[in-house]
Formats: structure tokens, C-alpha cells, sequence
């Protein structure tokens, strides 16, 4: 009979499970009280699918490393996260972090099988105590990504197994923190937990959760008073170097006073996480959305890198702090990152990425750069350039993106807060909507939002108008809607029928931005543009599938702009073309930008990288040529602060 009831409970579990894993994405979950309320709480993984051309970046994704690289990378082959004896700290769980929601977004049978193999061995070998992981860890940090990667996983398929693993794992930890308190890196990353506690709050409403939250924040570091008293204003050096200058742990903390107001509501701390990203701009800002880290700050030097890391980690901060604060600001940041930095440190296939990405990159090649700390393979394209963490960390950039394109709101709405081609379904007062967005977007300037509801249901939609949109137009079925301003939400409250179509014009023109040592750089919409220089592609070696690559110009690059001195928008000729499977290449680049330049013979080389920008304006004699501009994600060597001629 024991046998018998045992079966029958887990048959009927299994019979829950099945369901819950073929049930439709649910509504964006609210904070529970006495959390401080989200502007626009976030909707469920799985509620949003890519279409168009960025469903062909995801899947170019999962052809590429992301889909292949537990199949003969060491670390992840033996990992000891599934039971093997091999590496056992943050590799695995930074795999699954991405892998995740790369799998349940494509649908992929192959990528779940794998997700699933991983998150079967954590949640079936959770010790009795409530740790996870391997035995052999004794440290709090990669469980902050494993657990982010369970939470995911438990959105997209219901698996009853993950809350009451969670649960354990949160008590255990709190009974253990006074005796065994954080150390080094979680430390510095203490935030990117407390966004799990406060997930796993909301659906089990545990008040002990909110004490592990204020333990946690106890002995974290306080990113808000370094910010506040902020002593990392240019390129850190030793004996300055650590773990507070490092790159990655400053764009993860960009979320941690967000985070951190949701348990105080103080507008003090949602004040000082806008501050944080003022501040790296002001000293560490780059022209493609980034600041420099090349493993630690490192100024504004436009020849300095950026770690693909701390790319990936910062766009995930500003997801989580646009849904807390709801600024459009960020919503800005976030496309500008996302449509320019992350694609442009991948190879076009995705078998290759970089660890340290430059805005002026002419040359990369194994040599010794002026980084902060990292090594001279650092810049490379391959498998594993410098350091390991971003082959296993890379993966989550653009799927949590397009978990992010839509979002809650407060007003039992939904809000748009950045644009691609995809497809939500979710559920508004109770009525099943989809909603299907159809665009070129960030290529074009135009987006069409067409509902599909159930049956009609009055909601108020949000749209996020950027900044750089001058003479927005917002239309309903046709009939333009008055109001629309750049640099807001914009508010359409009716009631939504069938069909109804919201169309979006946000004419793109040129903007000529001023940097350092007073160079240029062209905007135009979201995208950066960079002047495009010839590229050779060397093998440097194989790693099973995996090729690591130098990459050499074949044209020059020392160009000096030619401004308009009334306009010097003006400067520059747009050239539209058809948009591919691969727009972000050399070769697919959908918007072409010609202009005027002269050659600056003086300007070479120094370590592999270009000089020192000279201080704009500048002379040559040199004759004047018509040189061209491409998407910088599309330009793998590429000038995006130029200087510019005296007239």
C-alpha cells in the first residue's frame, strides 16, 4: 500500500507537472507587500518569441557556441554541476543562465533536452542541508546564477521542484550566513541574489526571505556609497586594482540600489541607481553605450576595451532597473547596448567572440594593449580569448533581451519598452491577448503592433518613445494619436479589439555627438555608426569546432571627417539596403552612410591599437576622399570616435 500511495503521488505530481509545462505563459507577477510596487513588473519567460531578424540571431545563436559548447568544451563536458569531476564554481551555472531562456524562446527540443539535464542533476542532488551544487563548493557565489537560471527554468515550465528547492536552499543560507558570511566575489554581486529572493517572496510570501535580503545587503559591498564618493575617475591602475574597479562587478551593481529600493521604497536609492550610470558615463563612457573595463575601469580612452561580460551583465542590470524604475533613459541604453556592443564582440556566426572589445578597434591580433590587467589575447575572436568566464557567461544577452521587450505595468496595462520583431502572448483583466510586432527596427523607423485579444478588453498601452526621436507620430488605426513626446512613455488607454493596429514613426537623422579629445562619433536612431575598414581573417588556432582569429586591415583607417560647419548632420548621405539573416557583418550591413574625410599619416599605431585620438579639429593636406560608415556591430574593425577637420 506504501508502494502503491507513493506511486500514485508521483504519478500524480508528474500528471501536474505535464501540465503546468504545456500551460500558457501567466501575467506578470506584482511585488507583494511590504515590497515598494515595480513601474513595470516583469512578464514570465516564454510570454515573448522573436520574429524576423531577430529570431535569426537567436537561432544563428544556437547553431553556433551557444548551442554546441557543452559538447567539447572541458568545463562544461565533466562540469561537476552535472556530476562530473570537472570544474564546479561559476561555468556551469553561467551557461544555463543563458541557456535557458535561448532554449524555451526558440522552442528547441535539442536545447531543452540539454537544460534539462543540467537542472534535473541540481534539483535531484540537492543536499540535505538545502545547498546546491556540487559538494565540493563552498561558495555562496555561483549559486546567485544558478539560481537566477532556476527561476527562469520555473517560468517556462512549471516545474513544481524548483520552489521548494528554493526554499530550502534560502533557509539553509540564512542559518549559515553570521558563521560563514560572504566572501570576494559575492560579495561585490550580492544583489544579483537578492533579485531571486524577492522572485521567490512574491510567490511564497515568506517574511524570513526579506530578512535574508537585509543580511545579504548587510555584508555586501555598498555600491551606493562608492558611487556617491566616487574615486575611480580614470584608468585604474595597481596598486588601485580590485574587485570594486572590476568591470564586471561594476555593470552588475548598476541594478543594485533598484534593487534595493524595492525593499525600502526609498526614492533616495532609485535616485542613486540613475547616478551610477552617469557617473561611468561621465569617466569611463564609450560611443557605443559601454564604459571601458578592460578587466577594471580604464577611462575614456576610445582605444581601451570592454569586456563582453560586463556587456551582457550590464544590459541584464538595466532590464532589472527599467522594470523597477520605469525611466525611459534606460530603455534608451538598453537598445543602444544591445543593438551595437553585443553584437559587435561576436563573429558573424557566433562560433567566436571576444573578451575585450574596442570602440576604435583597427587592429586585432595577439599583442600587448594598454588594459588595465588583461592579456595580449584578450581582443582575439575564438573560443576562449583571455579568460573562460565570458565563453560561459555570453549566452543570456540576447535571449533576456527579448524577454525584456515587453513588460507589466502598474495600471494592469502593458508596456513596450524596446522594439524588435516579435510575438507576446500574456493575459490583461483576465482576457488571452496576443500582440504581434512587425519591424525592421533598429535598421528602420517604423514598427506596426497589431492585438489579437480574446475578446475585447480596455488596458492602457505604454509606448517608450527614445530620446533621439525629434517628431515622433503614434497612430491608432490610422488616426494619429496627439501627445507623443521623445523621452517618455507614451499612454494609449482604450479599449482593444481584434485587429487594431498601433503604427510608430520615429524618423531617424544623423547625430554628431562630441567625446574624447573632442572627436566624433555618428549616431543615427539607436545604431552607432564606424568607419568600415577592410578586414583579413587569420587563423590563429583550432579548438574542436572552435577557430580563434586575428584580424588584420586591409584598407586604411587614420581619417579625419570632413563637418559641415553649419550643420554638420549634413556632413553625411544615408544608403538603405535589404536587411539579411545577417545584418550584423561587414558584408550585410542594411544602412550605409557615406562622408568626406582626409587621411592622417601622423596617426599609426601604438601596442596594437590606434594612438591617442589627436584633439579635434584638426589639418591635413591630405586629399579628400568619400569614405563609408557601417552599423558598429557590423564593422569587426571599425573608428567610432573620428576626429574631424578644421575648415
Amino acid at each position: 500500500m506504501k508502494v502503491q500511495g507513493l506511486a500514485t503521488m508521483f504519478l500524480a505530481l508528474g500528471i501536474v507537472a505535464a501540465l503546468l509545462e504545456s500551460a500558457e505563459p501567466e501575467l506578470a507577477i506584482q511585488n507583494r507587500a511590504p515590497l515598494a510596487p515595480n513601474v513595470f513588473p516583469l512578464l514570465p519567460l516564454k510570454s515573448i518569441r522573436p520574429t524576423g531578424w531577430l529570431r535569426d540571431q537567436l537561432v544563428i545563436q544556437a547553431n553556433g557556441l551557444s548551442g554546441h559548447l557543452d559538447e567539447f568544451w572541458p568545463d562544461l563536458v565533466n562540469s561537476a554541476w552535472i556530476g562530473g569531476s570537472g570544474e564546479g564554481w561559476e561555468r556551469g551555472p553561467y551557461y544555463l543562465d543563458g541557456l535557458v531562456p535561448l532554449a524555451y524562446e526558440l522552442d528547441d527540443p535539442t536545447l531543452i533536452a540539454k537544460v534539462k539535464k543540467w537542472m534535473d542533476w541540481t534539483l535531484n542532488n540537492q543536499q540535505p542541508n538545502g545547498m546546491l551544487g556540487p559538494k565540493g563548493n563552498t561558495d555562496w557565489w555561483p549559486n546567485y546564477v544558478m539560481l537566477k537560471a532556476m527561476t527562469q527554468y520555473q517560468e517556462a515550465t512549471g516545474d513544481f521542484r524548483v520552489i521548494p528547492a528554493m526554499q530550502k536552499y534560502f533557509a539553509y543560507q540564512l542559518s549559515q550566513l553570521d558563521e560563514h558570511p560572504l566572501k570576494e566575489w559575492a560579495i561585490f554581486r550580492w544583489h544579483d541574489e537578492v533579485v531571486s529572493v524577492l522572485w521567490l517572496y512574491n510567490r511564497a510570501a515568506d517574511p524570513k526571505l526579506l530578512d535574508l535580503a537585509h543580511k545579504l545587503h548587510a555584508q555586501g559591498h555598498d555600491w551606493e556609497a562608492q558611487y556617491a564618493q566616487f574615486g575611480y575617475t580614470d584608468k585604474v591602475q595597481a596598486p588601485n586594482i580590485g574587485l570594486a574597479s572590476h568591470g564586471v562587478n561594476n555593470g552588475m551593481a548598476l541594478k543594485a540600489a533598484a534593487v534595493w529600493s524595492e525593499i525600502t521604497g526609498a526614492q533616495t536609492d532609485r535616485d542613486a541607481a540613475l547616478h551610477m550610470l552617469k557617473t561611468l558615463d561621465e569617466f569611463h563612457g564609450q560611443p557605443n553605450g559601454m564604459f571601458s573595463c578592460d578587466e577594471h575601469l580604464a577611462g575614456k580612452n576610445p582605444s581601451q576595451g570592454t569586456e563582453l561580460c560586463t556587456v551582457v551583465e550590464t544590459m541584464y542590470s538595466l532590464e532589472t532597473e527599467l522594470s523597477v524604475l520605469g525611466s525611459p533613459m534606460l530603455a534608451d541604453r538598453l537598445e543602444k547596448i544591445t543593438f551595437n556592443s553585443l553584437p559587435g564582440t561576436f563573429t558573424p556566426d557566433m562560433w567566436g567572440h571576444q573578451y575585450d572589445q574596442q570602440a576604435n578597434q583597427v587592429l586585432v591580433s595577439l599583442g600587448k594593449r594598454d588594459w588595465s590587467s588583461n592579456g595580449p589575447d584578450s581582443n582575439i575572436f575564438g573560443l576562449e580569448p583571455n579568460f573562460g568566464c565570458c565563453t560561459a557567461n555570453m549566452h543570456q544577452g540576447w535571449p533576456k533581451f527579448v524577454a525584456s521587450l515587453w513588460m507589466a505595468n502598474s495600471s494592469n496595462g502593458l508596456a513596450a519598452v524596446a522594439y524588435a520583431p516579435n510575438e507576446l502572448k500574456t493575459t490583461v483583466s483576465g482576457v488571452r491577448i496576443a500582440i504581434s510586432e512587425q519591424t525592421d527596427y533598429p535598421f528602420r523607423d517604423s514598427i506596426r503592433i497589431t492585438m489579437s485579444p480574446a475578446r475585447a478588453v480596455a488596458f492602457p498601452l505604454q509606448l517608450h518613445i527614445p530620446e533621439w526621436a525629434r517628431q515622433p507620430v503614434v497612430k491608432v488605426n490610422g488616426t494619429v494619436i496627439p501627445g507623443a513626446q521623445s523621452n517618455t512613455f507614451f499612454t494609449v488607454n482604450r479599449e482593444w479589439r481584434k485587429g487594431d493596429r498601433v503604427d510608430l514613426s520615429f524618423p531617424m537623422t544623423i547625430e554628431v555627438k562630441h567625446g574624447y579629445h573632442n572627436s566624433v562619433s555618428v549616431e543615427r536612431g539607436p545604431l552607432v555608426y564606424s568607419l568600415k575598414i577592410g578586414e583579413q581573417w587569420r587563423k590563429e588556432k583550432q579548438t574542436g569546432p572552435a577557430t580563434d582569429f586575428e584580424v588584420f586591415p586591409t584598407t586604411p583607417w587614420n581619417y579625419a571627417l570632413r563637418l559641415n560647419a553649419h550643420d554638420p548632420s549634413q556632413s553625411f548621405h544615408i544608403e538603405e539596403r535589404a536587411i539579411g539573416k545577417q545584418p550584423f557583418s561587414p558584408d550585410g550591413a542594411p544602412v550605409v552612410i557615406r562622408a568626406e574625410a582626409r587621411r592622417l599619416p601622423e596617426w599609426t599605431f601604438v601596442d596594437d591599437s590606434a594612438a591617442p585620438l589627436p584633439v579635434s579639429p584638426v589639418q591635413s593636406k591630405q586629399p579628400l576622399e568619400t569614405v563609408t560608415l557601417i552599423p558598429y556591430a557590423a564593422a569587426k574593425l571599425r573608428l567610432t570616435a573620428l576626429p574631424y577637420l578644421t575648415q
